[in-house]
């Protein structure tokens, strides 16, 4: 195993993947950002800017952008961060490039629509032989790249691996915090986003910072039974990439998600929002899949479910919160 890393690939020319790109800069490493967008590539390699996504923000010049995966063909460690509904097609791209025994780092958080799955089973279907890592955690694209203090959790069931990796990853203002649990940490990225667009909507309809803490308590409590009926630990989910994440998504509209809750508490349709953003609203899309995914489980997320509704038009905003008002009462433990 190789346990040095200088040579990176970041396979998403979105704001993360550019934020994650400055992150591996700054920790000294050679870096390329693989981009769909012609006009990405483009703009990193001449400009130092990534004006689709990231505009005002200059690049670290040693950072290179390609649309050839075939670029990536040597490196020591990919970060992908394609949207979560894109990553399988993502992989299946660039799997005919990736070495037996890659390190990849999921760094999307999201649940596939049509498998349920989450993105580390999704890279097992398309590149079995890869090495997964999470990295999840309470992390603003436009704070990583201006080099302001994060810290997240890099998830790796093979301890020396995520050692290797943290160890590379690592600057004065990037710190990642190590786990075995990559399951607990695709949990709570993924549930984060929902949640967000439900505290987004409980202050876009002006219902007060008291029920803003509510949802995002209970709200942690849905996150905690699905990451338990997983095989999650609960330590984890306590942890940067559960309420880490959860606490900073839900209270601050440079979240895309709690934006676009509090977007359609303010009565704007969800087609308008969508139809005015560039990049993707995860939340969106990981809705439906939770919510299914929470019933085949057997596991009770009503504040989940109830997003998932509105979203999908099949109940309006009013009545999902006079439903989940009107639920029996019951022990805040259950």
């Amino acid at each position: 195993m190789t346990n040095s890393f200088q040579t990176f690939g970041v396979i998403g020319g979105g704001a993360w993947g550019t934020a994650l790109a400055q992150a591996l800069a700054a920790a000294g490493r050679d870096v390329t950002i693989w981009a769909f967008e012609k006009d990405c590539v483009d703009a990193i390699n001449s400009k130092n800017e990534n004006t689709l996504y990231l505009p005002g923000v200059k690049i670290n010049a040693a950072i290179k952008a390609t649309s050839d995966f075939a670029e990536f063909s040597g490196v020591d460690a990919v970060l992908a961060v394609p949207p979560a509904q894109h990553m399988r097609g993502t992989l299946k791209a660039f799997a005919r490039y990736a070495k037996d025994n890659l390190p990849i780092v999921l760094c999307s958080k999201g649940i596939e629509h049509n498998s349920l799955k989450f993105m580390a089973g999704v890279l097992k279907d398309e590149i079995p032989t890869a090495r997964a890592a999470v990295l999840a955690g309470p992390s603003f694209a436009i704070d990583v790249a201006n080099g302001l203090p994060a810290a997240v959790t890099l998830a790796c069931e093979d301890a020396g691996l995520g050692e290797a990796l943290g160890n590379a990853i690592a600057s004065p203002a990037f710190r990642p915090y190590l786990v075995t649990d990559i399951i607990g940490a695709e949990v709570g990225g993924a549930v984060k986003n929902v949640l967000a667009i439900a505290c987004g909507l409980v202050l876009g309809k002006e219902m007060g910072k008291s029920a803003h803490a509510a949802v995002i308590a209970r709200g942690f409590r849905e996150m905690t039974r699905l990451g338990e009926a997983l095989g999650a630990q609960g330590e984890t989910l306590t942890g940067l990439c559960g309420l880490g994440d959860l606490v900073l998504t839900c209270s601050s509209e440079l979240s895309r998600n709690m934006s676009c809750g509090l977007a359609l508490g303010q009565g704007k349709s969800l087609d308008e929002i969508m139809g005015a953003r560039s990049a993707v609203t995860e939340g969106v899309a990981t809705a439906p899949a939770l919510k299914t995914l929470a019933a085949d489980l057997g596991v009770d997320m009503p504040i989940c479910v109830a997003m998932a509704d509105i979203l999908s038009g099949d109940i309006d905003v009013d009545k999902a919160v006079s439903r989940l008002l009107s639920r029996d009462l019951k022990s805040e433990l259950a």
